[in-house]
């Protein structure tokens, strides 16, 4: 099965039920440089919270976040 990526606004975080993704909490999630962004993914059908967020980017494939992952809103000079 695969997984789908949704990048979401960190403002957002309370909203996300951990149970349906595959992250823990909200304190293992990967955020963009200036925090405002972060992702959740998940197998399967798409968790019934996600369609009350806002402002979200994708669904992504897991080559297309690499791909936004490694640009300059996710990456510093020191990450390189």
């Amino acid at each position: 099965m695969s997984r789908t990526y949704l990048i979401i606004k960190t403002a957002e975080l309370g909203t996300i039920d951990f149970s349906q993704v595959l992250e823990t909490s909200a304190d293992t999630l990967v955020r963009s440089v200036d925090g405002t962004k972060t992702f959740i993914k998940w197998e399967g059908d798409q968790p019934g919270f996600v369609a009350s967020l806002t402002g979200t980017e994708g669904p992504y494939t897991n080559a297309e976040l690499r791909a936004i992952l490694d640009t300059d809103v996710w990456r510093t000079e020191s990450d390189v």
